[in-house]
């Protein structure tokens, strides 16, 4: 068998009695239906060749908001490049890539490119998928063919590296349309510090999956994130330069994007617009050739298309029963039938459509949605669950005793459940509410277990449970081979946590550990204590040395940046090199982004005490400044909100007082009763331990943030058992230090490490313990999850009896960090950077993907 890659190569030479299949279209769709026809024995049916439009192998286009966000290197082929170019030469597969087919003449049975090529075929496969729609508006094009310089679609890889090499120099971008393709655009522009307008002409954020209760509430987690939303609101301009503006760099900006006008009159600045506006099917291939269109490529229940026999389409440009899919599970359902018909293996296969069930994760949220998303008949029961406070929503509805339908936000532990009473409409439980909830029914990885084995647990890539569980029997004896072998979690990974547990059930709980798991942070790879080791030996004082001496191939990896900063100044308190692009946004300025993009100031008074001076400077300067709110925080301090970030040091400068930390991850505040002072059930000086502490632990580094209190009596006023460090005063003059509690999104009472006698041992011990936590921590582990996983008694013993005499090494450690703690107020305003605390964005490194011919 000959196998070519055919771009500026010879094809081989087809061998005889092997009919001709041509695939137009070399995206998801087209690559998939492929892979299902090699599964059936194709490649000894066919002599096969491909065209693709684009020059590269087989990609996933899901993960093209990482490529943007430059979390994921386009050159990481496993991760990006679903079919690499070698295999198609594997597979004695014809690759034409970089070739758009033009015309297929249907009687001569050949296509033609538009390299001048002529290809016969006996049968023929369009898959050519959809491209981005630009809605008609002044300003979008700068000629026939070329977009306005700064305006995007994000539809392919070349889409996401333009919009890379673009937003650079340049600090603020409108996505028109808040889609799922929009809010990914949007997420991948943000990584980079361009502020992010989403312009949305409904309410309802992705409309097409989500109703308006639940749109809300991913709306108002997404402003938590940062992004700007304008909803309701509809564009009607696109404004270019004149050649007076300049961008960033001083450059001119003749022709370019400067902002663009809504049907109001209003206009907002901006100096890059992506548009996602939603998408068409790709069909003037189909209508320029006669075969019957719609909204898509007609075609039959065998995937046929109703006018040709010979052609068979596949995809998001095809339109069956009345109906076009944009999501991949209806799509890997039409593969498998296209391929079952091609091959024979079921000539009689027919595809009678999709329920959709979708799971996906929308800028760092999950969001799961299949049937109906609101009730239609009085009749239909409504279950409706909604903490948005966590950012969670969730409803089901059920019709005569029937899932209908089901929506998710911010949590979907039960989507698997839910999605297989959905597709075998299978029986429901008498209370309802255990559809979302267990109630104390069998925990997670036991339903996980039990699920049967056609039920879809990646639908990215068509992954059923059966699928992972006959992987394992193949052989597989982890979780990352499971992945590697079915794709399974490489989509959005969305299911990632689904897939484990079902390996991990397959595998009996026994099956060989994912290395990667262990990594501290994505980048390195290696465990905490390993990294630590290395960091010590090479004395490595910067994230880019790291980078440069442990990472593969010396390769930055933005992810990583800030748990790796974070760790190095733990370990060299005195000396290490800071690196501003190693920090989130709210360390670069040492105060907390708001939704609208202005920051909190949150001054320090330790132990929540103040004084009529301090309060008369903070109302000053919210006169002063136009402060539009100030705020009484649960640490007991004021907030002063709304500050825009250029004149964050003007207000710092004014209120002379220490920063209150109420940023980043570190030790934040002690929240204190009064004590004995005026309490009359004070047992112990709380107010005093309280304030000794935070100006002791002031500011300290931690893996996650650390929230401290102090109690006068196990009445517990200042909810100290809830705290990641809580101390109360008991009987006799003692202090019972409790780690590990939690009352956020998670609930838990603390544990107590120890009873001790002194105002001085419960400040040793409380400094002991989050130093061993600092070191031993996973990165944004807070401590109700580190003290159940290192277990009480060995922290015990640690911590508090010295089991492993490393207690005296502890306390040298912290009082180091102590020794070099510096206000970060005070320091930069000697010595800010150009651009920390005005609209300049650093240079970002491109991710450099290989062009594939």
């Amino acid at each position: 068998m000959t196998a070519t890659l055919a771009t500026g190569q010879e094809a081989g030479t087809p061998e005889p009695g092997r009919a001709k299949l041509v695939v137009v279209g070399n995206g998801m769709s087209g690559a998939r239906a492929l892979e299902e026809i090699l599964a059936r024995g194709g490649g000894d049916l066919f002599d096969i060749t491909v065209f693709g439009e684009e020059p590269y192998g087989n990609y996933n286009r899901i993960l093209l908001s990482e490529v943007l966000a430059n979390a994921a290197s386009g050159e990481d082929d496993d991760e990006l490049f679903l079919n690499p170019v070698d295999w198609y030469v594997e597979n004695g597969i014809t690759l034409h890539a970089g070739v758009r087919i033009v015309r297929i003449d249907r009687h001569a049975r050949v296509v033609q490119g538009d390299d001048g090529s002529v290809t016969p075929y006996d049968t023929l496969i369009l898959a050519t998928g959809s491209r981005s729609f630009f809605p008609p508006m002044e300003g979008m094009w700068a000629s026939r063919t070329e977009l306005t310089p700064g305006v995007f679609g994000f539809r392919s890889l070349d889409d996401a590296q333009g919009m890379l090499a673009h937003v650079r120099e340049h600090r603020t971008a409108v996505v028109i349309g808040g889609g799922l393709l929009g809010l990914e655009a949007a997420a991948g522009l943000q990584a980079h510090g361009v502020a992010v307008h989403v312009v949305h002409p409904t309410e309802v954020l992705m409309n097409q999956q989500l109703e308006a209760e639940a749109s809300k509430v991913l709306r108002s987690k997404l402003e938590d994130l940062g992004m700007h939303m304008h909803l309701g609101v509809k564009t009607s301009e696109i404004l270019v330069g004149d050649g007076a503006q300049r961008s960033s760099t001083g450059g001119r900006r003749d022709g370019a994007v400067s902002g663009v006008r809504f049907t109001d009159g209003s206009t907002l600045d901006c100096d890059m617009v992506v548009v996602t506006a939603g998408i068409r099917p790709n069909i003037g291939l189909a209508m320029v050739s006669g075969l019957e269109t719609q909204r898509a490529i007609v075609v039959d229940d065998r995937m046929r298309s109703v006018d040709d026999d010979s052609i068979f389409v596949v995809g998001e440009c095809a339109q069956h029963r009345g109906e076009v899919y944009g999501v991949v599970g209806p799509l890997w359902e039409q593969a498998e039938v296209l391929a079952d018909v091609v091959t024979g293996a079921n000539p009689d296969a027919e595809y009678h459509g999709s329920r959709l069930a979708t799971k996906l994760k929308v800028a760092g949220v999950d969001v799961a949605q299949m049937g109906l998303k609101t009730p239609e008949r009085a009749s239909d029961e409504f279950v409706q669950f909604s903490e948005t406070g966590r950012g969670v929503y969730q409803t089901v509805i059920i019709r005569d005793g029937t899932l209908i339908g089901a929506t998710l936000v911010g949590d979907v532990s039960k989507v698997a459940a839910l999605t297989q009473a959905f597709d075998s409409r299978s029986a429901l439980p008498e209370e309802r509410v255990k559809l979302l909830f267990d109630l104390g029914s069998a925990d997670d990885s036991a339903s996980a277990a039990d699920l049967p084995d056609d039920t879809q647990i990646c639908n990215c890539n068509g992954v059923s449970k059966g699928d992972l569980v006959a992987c394992v029997h193949d052989g597989a004896d982890s979780v990352s081979a499971c992945m590697a072998a079915t794709r399974a979690g490489k989509g959005c990974g969305s299911c990632k946590g689904l897939v484990h547990e079902v390996v991990e059930a397959a595998l009996g709980g026994g099956g060989a550990a994912d290395p990667a798991e262990s990594y501290y942070v994505p980048g390195i790879p290696l465990d905490k204590p390993t990294l630590m080791a290395e960091i010590r030996a090479r004395e490595l004082k910067s994230v880019s040395a790291v980078f440069e001496a442990l990472a593969p191939e010396g390769k930055d990896d933005v992810g990583s940046k800030m748990g790796l900063t974070a760790l190095l100044r733990m370990m060299w308190p005195d000396d290490v090199v800071d690196e501003r692009d190693g920090r989130f946004i709210n360390d670069r300025v040492h105060a907390n982004i708001q939704r609208d993009g202005t920051f909190s100031v949150v001054p320090r008074m330790s132990g929540g005490v103040t004084s009529p001076d301090q309060l008369r400077r903070i109302a000053d300067v919210a006169d002063k400044h136009d402060i539009p709110m100030v705020k009484l925080t649960g640490g007991q301090r004021i907030d002063l909100l709304g500050v825009p970030k250029e004149k964050l040091q003007e207000v710092w400068a004014d209120l002379d007082m220490p920063s209150g930390w109420a940023y980043g991850k570190s030790f934040r505040t002690v929240k204190t009763c009064v004590g004995t002072d005026f309490c009359r059930f004070g047992l112990g000086d709380s107010t005093k331990l309280g304030i000794d502490l935070e100006e002791r632990y002031k500011g300290i580094e931690g893996p996650a943030k650390m929230k401290l209190a102090v109690s006068g009596c196990p009445r517990n006023c200042a909810e100290s058992m809830v705290k990641d460090v809580g101390l109360v005063a008991v009987e006799g003059g003692q202090w019972q230090i409790y780690v590990g509690g939690a009352a956020g999104a998670t609930i838990r009472k603390g544990d107590v490490l120890a009873t001790v006698d002194s105002h001085e041992e419960a400040v040793r011990i409380t400094g002991r313990f989050l130093q061993y936590y600092r070191e031993n921590a996973n990165w944004l582990e807070r401590t109700y999850d580190f003290v159940p996983r290192m277990g009480l008694d060995h922290l015990i013993a640690v911590v508090v009896d010295d089991a492993e005499g490393i207690a005296a090494d502890l306390d040298a450690r912290m009082q180091e960090a102590v020794d070099a703690y510096v206000d970060p107020w005070a320091a930069d305003q000697q010595e800010a950077t150009p651009g920390q605390f005005h609209d300049a964005l650093p240079l970002v490194p491109l991710p450099q993907v290989p062009v594939r011919s």
